[in-house]
C-alpha cells in the first residue's frame, strides 16, 4: 500500500483532524490500537487529536495513557455467551456504554473511527454507523470475532492479518505490532540480550511465555522436559511462568541444563532477540511478533479461543514451514521434547520460513486505510 502523495497543506490538515480509536479488553486488541496511532502521529496527527475509547475493566485504561494518549473508559461488560444472570446486568452497561459513546463521537466529532473488536468497539462501531462517522475494522486474528463481523457490514473497509479473513471488503494490512518488536528485529544483538537475561552464550536457546498469567499445560511440560533435559549442556530454557502458576512452581534439578524462570518479562523484545525458538500460545499478536522477528515456534493453541482462531492463526505460520502447531490436549513433556528434537537441526531454515510471513510496517499500512477513508 503506498503512502499518500506530500499535498500542499497535508500536514496541517492532518494535524487538525481527530480520528477515534475504540476497544480493548486485553493486550491482543490494544497493542495494535496503540501502534496505530503512533503510525498517525508519524504521518502528522497529534497525539491530543488521537483519542481511544475503551472499557473500564480493560488493560487498555492503563496501557493507552502509558502510551501518551487519552481516553474514554466505557461502562459495563459484553454479554457472555451462555445463559446467565450476570447477562442482564451486561445489557444495562451496554445501554449505557452505547449512550456513552454516542457524547464522545458528538463531542470530538471525529473523521474516521477504527474499531478493533472487544466491548468498547461494538458501542463506538454503533454510534460511528448511526452518525454515518466512516468506520474501519481492525481484525487481529484468522477468524474474525463477534464484534468485526456484525460490523464489518457496515465498514468502508476491514484491515486483516492474513488471505481468508471472513470479513468483507478485506485489506490485507498484517497484525500491527509494537514499536520496540520492530526495532529489536531490525538492531537487536542476540549476544547483548543474551547478557541482559543472564543466560550463557553457546547454547539453544528456548523461550517460553503464554501471556501474564501463564498456561499450566505448558508449564507442566516445560518441567517434565527439564528434568529429561537435566543432561543437556547445550540447551537453555528462559521460562516466563505466569503469575497464575508462579507460587506452585516445583524445585527443579536442571543439572547441566541452563533453566531460568521468572514469574513476568516486561522485555519481551530482549527476550525474542535473545531467543532460537518459542514455545506459546498463538494469539494474533503474538503470531506477528514472532513473524517479525523470525523466530520458530512450537505454538500450542488456547483451546477456549473463540472461533479456535489461535489454530487458524497457528497455521498461517506453520503453513510457511517457519513453526510447528500441537493441540492443548496432546501438549505433554513427551511430545515437547519430541518436537524440539525435531527442530533442532533446522532452525536456521525455519527462522527464515517464518520471517518470510512478517508484515512490519502493519500498523503504517491500517493508517494509511484510515486516512484513505477521511470524512
Amino acid at each position: 500500500m503506498s503512502a499518500e502523495p506530500d499535498l500542499p497543506g497535508r500536514e496541517n490538515r492532518l494535524s487538525s483532524t481527530s480520528v477515534l480509536i475504540a476497544g480493548g479488553g486485553t493486550a491482543g486488541h490494544v497493542i495494535p490500537g496503540i501502534s496505530i496511532a503512533q503510525a498517525l502521529v508519524s504521518r502528522g496527527f497529534t497525539s491530543e487529536n488521537i483519542h481511544f475509547v475503551g472499557a473500564l475493566r480493560g488493560i487498555e485504561a492503563r496501557i493507552v495513557p502509558e502510551a501518551g494518549f487519552e481516553i474514554t473508559l466505557l461502562p459495563g461488560r459484553g454479554i457472555q455467551r451462555r445463559i446467565s444472570l450476570q447477562n442482564v446486568k451486561s445489557i444495562a452497561g451496554i445501554i449505557s456504554a452505547v449512550f456513552k459513546a454516542f457524547g464522545v463521537i458528538r463531542r470530538r466529532r471525529p473523521a474516521v473511527v477504527l474499531g478493533l473488536g472487544g466491548f468498547a468497539s461494538a458501542a463506538c462501531s454503533l454510534a460511528a454507523v448511526i452518525c454515518r462517522t466512516p468506520l474501519i475494522i481492525a481484525e487481529q486474528n484468522a477468524r474474525a470475532g463477534a464484534v468485526n463481523r456484525l460490523f464489518g457490514r457496515f465498514a468502508k473497509a476491514c484491515a486483516v492479518p492474513f488471505e481468508g479473513v471472513d470479513l468483507p471488503r478485506t485489506v490485507v494490512t498484517g497484525n500491527p505490532v509494537r514499536n520496540q518488536i520492530i526495532e529489536a528485529a531490525e538492531n537487536g544483538d542476540p549476544a547483548t540480550a543474551r547478557e541482559e537475561l543472564s543466560v550463557p552464550l553457546g547454547r539453544t536457546l528456548i523461550l517460553v511465555f503464554a501471556g501474564s498469567l501463564g498456561s499450566r499445560r505448558i508449564n507442566e511440560a516445560i518441567y517434565g522436559a527439564v528434568s529429561q533435559w537435566r543432561d543437556r549442556s547445550d540447551l537453555a530454557i528462559y521460562h516466563v511462568v505466569g503469575a497464575r502458576d508462579w507460587d506452585d512452581r516445583p524445585q527443579l534439578d536442571s543439572g547441566a541444563l541452563h533453566y531460568t524462570a521468572v514469574r513476568y518479562e516486561d522485555r519481551m523484545d530482549v527476550a525474542f532477540t535473545a531467543a532460537d525458538l518459542a514455545v506459546c500460545r498463538a494469539g494474533g499478536t503474538t503470531v506477528a511478533e514472532l513473524a517479525v522477528m523470525g523466530l520458530p515456534g512450537i505454538l500450542v493453541p488456547l483451546p477456549i479461543a473463540t472461533r479456535d482462531h489461535q489454530r487458524f492463526n497457528a497455521m498461517e505460520l506453520v503453513g510457511s514451514g517457519g513453526a510447528v502447531c500441537v493441540s492443548d490436549d496432546d501438549f505433554s513433556a513427551d511430545r515437547l521434547v519430541a518436537e524440539v528434537e525435531g527442530v533442532l537441526g533446522r532452525l536456521a531454515e525455519m527462522a527464515s520460513a517464518v520471517g518470510s510471513t512478517a508484515r512490519p510496517d502493519a500498523a503504517d499500512r491500517v493508517a494509511q486505510l484510515m486516512i484513505e477513508n477521511l470524512r
